[in-house]
């Protein structure tokens, strides 16, 4: 996956000048207020004589602050204000009243019109300039925000698209479900966030004997699902040198190896992997640092678990196996610790043994339960998202 690279923040951002727009119908008060803004070569200044023009102007000119007469022909200021106030392009725009009246009863009335500001002209023109920078500083920084805003909201889609794409790439290495034959292979995988960290796996190493995997890596999100990935293809492709695939704790000793968490910014993974040699039907495992593989036979269940570290964690660990024969038919589940580890509505957590007790009455033959066992689990949690990610893969052994 390729995450897109963006520029600082700053760098995206538009410089804006200062833009002012006064509307008013004497020609002598813009002649003076145009003097006043002559010696600020940083200022712009338009001027709109017609009130009945002037919020087209203003879409034009794109004011950083306006500058507005209350006493115009056709059109009351106050209504201007209003209009101004209305508009959907221009309602955040700083205006700044202008009027020959002192009385607080027409400023308060500008104010709850939605005047930002109020002065007798014509004032001074310090004053008059530097309350044009104060508005217009606080109207830039707005425009500015809105635009990191829409800029953030651009990543963060084209991120979440890349996600996406990547998620559906995890996905896609996923082995299609064996519905027919003596060895039969059904699974479930809902990761809790968009990219989760589980794996699994299942293939032929040759004609008699055949390898399942399942693997957890601790956390979630890009990072997780990289190694997730790394792993899964290893053990897909069988590319670990002086390696038997057919001995699972060689198979944990050589990922040990060749995964180290120092070298994965700190990760780490479980992982369960077993072989089934069809022609004697023993079922060679090994696993590291995970929850036991469930084995259901003569009407029973049979933890398959061996005491060995997780992968990454101890580069000189020595890994053990295990061993069992099969009678026919038989179940194995692998799963993640998402599939048992769920809060129930009591505060008490699921455990495997009540996995193993909701698994054991389901067919052989059937997936019924794989599908069924995540919506029990969220009902059971109360919510539509588990904390952890949801794996677990059903091989059918006749």
């Amino acid at each position: 996956m390729t995450i897109p690279e963006t520029a600082p923040l700053a760098a995206t951002l538009t410089e804006h000048g200062i833009t002012v727009l006064l509307i008013d119908d004497q020609a002598i008060v813009a002649a003076a207020v145009k003097r006043m803004l002559e010696a600020e070569p940083d200022i712009t200044f338009h001027y709109c004589a017609d009130p009945s023009q002037a919020l087209q102007k203003a879409l034009d000119v794109s004011p950083t602050v306006i500058l507005q007469d209350l006493v115009m022909p056709e059109i009351d200021g106050m209504t201007l204000v209003k209009f101004f106030r209305s508009h959907p392009r221009l309602r955040h725009i700083p205006l700044i009243v202008l009027s020959t009246k002192e009385e607080p009863a027409t400023k308060a009335e500008a104010f709850a019109r939605g005047a930002n500001d109020y002065l007798v002209k014509l004032p001074d023109s310090v004053e008059l300039i530097a309350r044009i920078r104060y508005h217009s500083a606080a109207y830039i920084n707005l425009l500015q925000r809105n635009e990191a805003y829409d800029a953030l909201l651009a990543s963060q889609q084209a991120l979440a698209s890349e996600l996406a794409i990547a998620a559906d790439y995890v996905v896609s290495l996923l082995p299609p479900p064996i519905t027919a034959g003596a060895i039969q292979a059904r699974w479930r995988y809902v990761p809790s966030t968009q990219l989760g960290g589980d794996c699994f796996g299942y293939h032929w190493i040759d004609e008699e004997r055949f390898a399942m995997y399942l693997l957890d890596v601790c956390g979630h999100g890009v990072g997780a699902a990289l190694l997730s990935v790394s792993a899964l293809n290893v053990l897909r492709s069988q590319s670990l040198r002086n390696t038997d695939f057919t001995v699972p704790e060689q198979v944990l000793t050589s990922l040990n190896g060749a995964f180290p968490m120092e070298d994965h910014n700190g990760l780490y993974f479980t992982i369960w992997y077993g072989v089934f040699n069809r022609a004697t039907r023993v079922l060679s495992y090994a696993s590291g640092g995970h929850p036991p593989a469930l084995l259901l036979m003569d009407g029973g269940i049979h933890p398959l678990i061996t005491p060995n570290f997780f992968i990454g964690g101890m580069p000189d660990s020595t890994y053990q196996g295990g061993a069992i024969a099969l009678p026919s038919p038989a179940r194995l589940y692998l799963f993640s610790d998402g599939a048992y580890e769920v809060d129930r509505a009591d505060g008490q957590m699921w455990t495997v043994e009540e996995l193993g007790a909701y698994l054991l009455p389901h067919p052989l033959e059937e997936a019924e339960e794989v599908e069924a066992l995540y919506p029990f689990l969220q009902r059971m949690r109360g919510r539509e998202t588990l904390d952890d990610d949801f794996s677990i893969l059903k091989v059918s052994l006749c």
